[in-house]
């Protein structure tokens, strides 16, 4: 059965996963990247980054927040940001574990900039994220979401990195490129239909 989706709207499959143990210790793949703490980022500073990673997957959830909202989630002490930087210290990735529901660790936001996909990364960068996120007292789940907008390898990625999937439900939305918040040429994979 197919339901129509209004013009001017996307819709997305949203596959929510879970890990309710820690898994087994295993050799840290191997990257020269590396994780800074980010305490308090300014909105700008935040959403710079958010965009890098999160544009060609059409990631707009924290570009609609004024920065009021905005700055009241990222400087939450439950919630952990880290810039991932490269050798020369620029800022090629983001991994934010949200700590805010007792006993749980949600992976909120985890990517790479395009070009470092493929190269191996994300399997130094989903180490981190669950050596950090099961380091945290009490947790006894981990969880992620992924949709059909973000990359097609996503969803098996993390399953190959233990999660299993519990939930799908659909989301529609306004294209956040006819809204303004993301350029117009983002995401070339996804077609408008204004």
């Amino acid at each position: 059965m197919f339901s129509p989706i209004s013009n001017g709207d996307l819709g997305a499959i949203v596959t929510s996963l879970e890990m309710t143990s820690r898994p087994p210790l295993r050799a840290m793949p191997p990257s020269d990247l590396r994780l800074e703490r980010w305490l308090a980022p300014t909105a700008d500073t935040y959403r710079t980054l958010f965009r890098r990673v999160g544009e060609p997957w059409l990631w707009f959830s924290r570009l609609e927040l004024s920065d009021l909202d905005l700055l009241q989630t990222i400087h939450d002490p439950a919630v952990r940001i880290w810039a991932v930087l490269d050798r020369r210290g620029i800022e090629v990735g983001i991994l934010e574990l949200d700590f805010r529901q007792s006993g749980q660790c949600e992976i909120a936001f985890f990517g790479l900039v395009p070009e470092l996909c493929g190269r191996g990364h994300g399997k130094w960068l989903m180490a981190m994220a669950l050596q950090l996120g099961w380091a945290e007292a009490g947790v006894q789940r981990m969880w992620v979401h992924s949709c059909t907008l973000d990359s097609p390898n996503a969803l098996a990625f993390y399953q190959r990195s233990g999660f299993t999937a519990f939930q799908r439900q659909l989301e529609t939305f306004p294209d956040p490129r006819l809204t303004g918040l993301i350029p117009r040429g983002a995401a070339p994979h996804v077609p408008i239909i204004a």
